[in-house]
């Protein structure tokens, strides 16, 4: 008697040979996702900061698994590349840092950040978070303008992971090198300043300004039009 035999549709067959397999960066986007999962993602008291950053190292980079979020522009200190929104509790996104550049000093809403570095290496500069009287965009005339203190530099190379948060102070990130692009995954939770702008400050005066939208040059692998 022969042996039975199934028969699978040809659209299935399509379906299943078009199903891509998670790479190792896709599978620490969900996993980063699935961390935050108990997390409220409306405040940053309930993270579990040290799980997140154990997931983070244990991804060793690899170009051809990000390379599609990686959208540069020279003409730029950086670009901002989304890559996951985590069901609304966090934002991941991969930064290309132009040869040479960097940020503004910034805080971070209130909000946890991880950085990883996937390319490159990146210098952080840490700064005293300025006394409110003196960096408010209202303070006296004659008041005298104080430079911001740097209290830590440090430079980070390839699948280091570096944390930052208000408590700890605020911050400059740039690339040293002066010919090639460096990049780096970071992850904001809660979504602070993608919902409501960050304050970016003056080295000289300690002095504040808010930018209300921190956009994405690109969103899920598309570039956008601005």
């Amino acid at each position: 008697m022969a042996a039975a035999t199934t028969t699978v549709p040809l659209c299935l067959k399509a379906t299943f040979k078009e199903t891509p397999s998670l790479n190792n960066f896709d599978k620490l986007v969900q996993a980063l996702k699935d961390a935050l999962g108990p997390s409220s993602g409306l405040t940053s008291d309930d993270v579990d900061v040290e799980h997140l950053t154990r997931l983070m190292l244990d991804y060793q980079s690899d170009e051809v698994e990000w390379s599609r979020f990686a959208f540069g522009d020279a003409s730029r200190g950086y670009t901002r590349n989304l890559v996951d929104e985590g069901n609304g509790k966090s934002n991941l996104l991969v930064l290309v840092w132009s040869p040479g550049k960097g940020s503004p000093i910034h805080d971070h809403g209130n909000a946890h950040c991880l950085m990883k570095i996937l390319q490159g290496n990146l210098t952080e500069t840490r700064y005293a978070f300025p006394d409110s009287t003196s960096s408010s965009s209202s303070s006296s005339p004659s008041s005298e303008p104080e430079r911001m203190q740097v209290i830590a530099e440090k430079v980070y190379r390839e699948n280091e992971v570096a944390y930052m948060a208000d408590e700890l102070g605020v911050h400059r990130v740039w690339n040293q090198d002066p010919d090639n692009f460096a990049v780096s995954l970071h992850l904001y939770t809660p979504p602070n300043v993608a919902k409501g702008g960050c304050h970016i400050f003056n080295p000289e005066t300690g002095k504040k300004s808010h930018v209300p939208k921190c956009g994405y040059y690109s969103a899920y692998g598309k570039r956008l039009n601005e």
